[in-house]
């Protein structure tokens, strides 16, 4: 789906990840779920772009439904695969502390593991080799991806800024649709390891400028990014 000139969407409000097509080639930012495979060579093919395209995959944070079909596109095509230092060792082991699940209803929570279900979640593929990045790394990618480190729904989780894009991935910083509840609008995401932290963190994407501010989970959100770290602070 296009969300805006350079700039696409995998999936849906459940589980998202991202394609930024440009003239040099394709950088995507996460992978979704195993069964987002089929998402992503659909989107491809109507772009009239191939596998080999792609540049790069950046990851915001090493959990399950981020990695999805990374290992995959990395075996299969060697794209690499960036993820933050903090987070590599969830990337490519899947370990990672028990977090408690907070609020829920059960009509969206059993929504959410049917899709997971239907997109292969429960057998994660992990990524046996990725490539650390850090904050403030200007990645050599397409759209020169900078990364901005956002701790807190995990250690390594990150957002990415591609000015090409005019937009700002966040991963799981915060949600705009709560997998658990259903709950709609910019509001902290479930499963985080460091709640406080990674409130704090939002001070982070404060200043940076886009228009755009697109989250792993929930509906794209249209405003700058201190907008939506002021809604998620009011939620």
């Amino acid at each position: 789906m296009q969300i805006a000139p350079n700039l696409y969407r995998l999936g849906n409000d459940l589980v998202a990840s991202y394609l930024i097509d440009t003239p040099e080639g394709i950088t995507l930012i996460d992978a979704g779920m195993p069964g987002h495979w089929k998402d992503l060579h659909r989107e491809l093919k109507s772009l009239g772009r191939a596998p080999a395209d792609i540049r790069g995959l950046i990851l915001t944070h090493g959990d399950s439904d981020h990695i999805g079909f990374a290992e995959r596109l990395r075996r299969e095509h060697g794209v690499p695969v960036f993820v933050h230092s903090a987070d590599a060792e969830r990337a490519r082991t899947g370990e990672k502390p028990d977090t408690p699940m907070g609020p829920k209803k059960l009509r969206p929570l059993l929504g959410f593991f049917a899709y997971g279900i239907r997109k292969k979640a429960l057998r994660p593929i992990f990524v046996s080799e990725v490539i650390e990045v850090a904050d403030g790394d200007v990645l050599d990618l397409p759209g020169s991806p900078r990364v901005i480190g956002m701790p807190g729904h995990s250690p390594g989780s990150i957002a990415v800024h591609v000015p090409v894009a005019d937009a700002v991935f966040i991963g799981d910083a915060f949600t705009t649709r709560h997998v658990l509840t259903g709950r709609e609008g910019a509001q902290p995401a479930p499963f985080t390891d460091d709640a406080a932290e990674a409130m704090a963190s939002l001070d982070r994407i404060a200043n940076v400028d886009a228009s755009w501010v697109l989250p792993g989970h929930g509906a794209p959100f249209f405003g700058t990014p201190a907008e939506a770290a002021a809604a998620v602070r009011a939620a």
